[in-house]
């Protein structure tokens, strides 16, 4: 029997607004800029399919549990891992699993607002025409000037925590509802654009079959391809779980992840679609990885017809793809502060912005005066920045971590008719999310973790 919980923040308003919010946190940065090159550069089209395969076996089964553990507890993932833990008569010590989320989307976080002060930077410089006939050199001396000044980064990090913690410290309804209601929307319109143009470059088709083109893939590109499909879904971090503490009793779990992951999935597509069109057109290099967005499309904007308004429109598509995640990757704590502190939502969202600011200076001065100090854990890394060392222990320690113990918890700790009553799908359906999360995915985020650590 499940116990009685009462639900202190507030409910998404309808399904609609939950599945715009849990695809704002789901579609950040790495949709955009990272899916389109590893996608490139691992076998295109036979890449997109193995990447799928993997959203579907791994992604939607371990989001459909997230989203079942945090509606069924109400709370925080700190609260509901204990709550649900008493409930189900178990070792107390799973609550560690709501800590583990909660830290990690603060550290994510962290680093995450100095790289979307990157992104408003550039809406502005490109917005100011800097980036008009500008050559290869011209714009990485642009970047080099704006990582190597700590109080400009400190400035623009400043300005990306202040725009989340408002739409935080508004709530649920007034505060994340109505931002998700208005920046997703917004952001697929931006999207669309850019990917009109894209089709006027004459180089559309050629960017299609380079993103689309079945091509050799080797073990390495596979499990990229699956690292990726759990990682861009936003789990193991406790995003999704409080999210889903905010949905109605009468929405269907496996519907609404299902919508989510397609809309996730469709938007990489798109960014695809719209990136490498551009960038063959300007005889870029496609493969050019993390430095696509910043140091080479501006190149590109600088020299096509309409490229400032194009350029700005981009990286704006950029701005409010972190600014959904960032707010999600937040909220989770705030909701801890409110529940066991007595805090109220303005007073939690100031002490979390606050913590969350701070640890991101490690990262702003991990490209200028701190660039030269590294960090080395052995068996896992060696001399890796501040900010690398942050990078590679939350997407590659803590959250595959997470989503390999919310599955078991789900499959191998929560009595079956817990689970059945929580999800409420048809017989079939359920008993395909309970096979794969008990003997297919955990296998699953196994072999990415120790190909992570360097393990196999």
């Amino acid at each position: 029997m499940a116990e009685q919980r009462t639900l202190i923040h507030g409910q998404w308003s309808n399904r609609t607004v939950f599945i715009l919010a849990a695809t704002g946190s789901a579609v950040g940065l790495g949709n955009i800029w990272k899916f389109p090159y590893i996608a490139g550069e691992n076998g295109g089209g036979t890449f997109v399919l193995v990447y799928l395969l993997c959203i579907a076996l791994i992604g939607l089964p371990i989001m459909m549990a997230e989203i079942m553990l945090g509606r069924r507890g109400k709370q925080s993932p700190i609260n509901t891992m204990r709550a649900l833990s008493r409930e189900e008569h178990r070792n107390p010590n799973w609550v560690w699993l709501g800590w583990l989320g909660v830290v990690a989307g603060i550290l994510i976080l962290s680093y995450y607002s100095v790289i979307a002060g990157w992104a408003i930077s550039y809406v502005f410089r490109t917005a100011g025409g800097m980036f008009q006939g500008v050559t290869a050199d011209g714009v990485n001396s642009i970047f080099t000037d704006l990582v190597s000044d700590p109080e400009r980064l400190l400035a623009w990090h400043t300005v990306f925590m202040v725009m989340t913690m408002a739409v935080v410290a508004r709530g649920v309804k007034n505060g994340i509802e109505k931002a998700v209601t208005f920046l997703m929307p917004l952001l697929f319109g931006l999207l669309i654009i850019v990917v009109i143009y894209a089709m006027t470059t004459g180089h559309f088709m050629e960017g299609v079959r380079f993103l689309f083109t079945p091509g050799p893939i080797d073990g390495k590109g596979v499990l990229i391809a699956m690292g990726h499909a759990f990682f861009t879904l936003s789990l193991g971090m406790g995003a999704i779980m409080v999210y889903g503490s905010y949905m109605k009793k009468q929405h269907s779990i496996a519907q609404a992840s299902m919508l989510i992951a397609l809309a996730d999935t469709v938007v990489a597509l798109l960014a695809g679609m719209a990136i490498f069109p551009i960038v063959f057109a300007n005889g870029l290099e496609p493969g050019a990885g993390p430095g696509l967005i910043f140091q080479t499309l501006p190149i590109a904007f600088g020299h096509m017809q309409g490229g400032t308004l194009v350029g700005v429109l981009f990286f704006s598509l950029l701005v409010f793809a972190a600014w959904t995640s960032a707010i999600s990757l937040i909220e989770p704590a705030v909701a801890y502060l409110v529940e066991n502190k007595g805090m109220s939502r303005i007073h939690a969202a100031e002490w979390m912005g606050g913590i969350t600011w701070f640890i991101g200076l490690g990262t702003v001065f991990s490209f200028n005066i701190w660039k030269d100090k590294t960090l080395t854990i052995p068996y896992l890394f060696e001399n890796f920045t501040f900010f690398d060392s942050l990078d590679y222990l939350t997407a590659n320690i803590m959250l595959p971590i997470g989503g390999l113990f919310i599955a078991l918890f789900s499959v191998w700790i929560m009595r079956e008719q817990s689970t059945r009553d929580e999800l409420a799908t048809h017989p079939m359906l359920y008993n395909i999310w309970r096979f794969l999360l008990r003997f297919i995915t955990p296998v699953a985020v196994i072999v990415v973790f120790l190909k992570a650590v360097g393990a196999i």
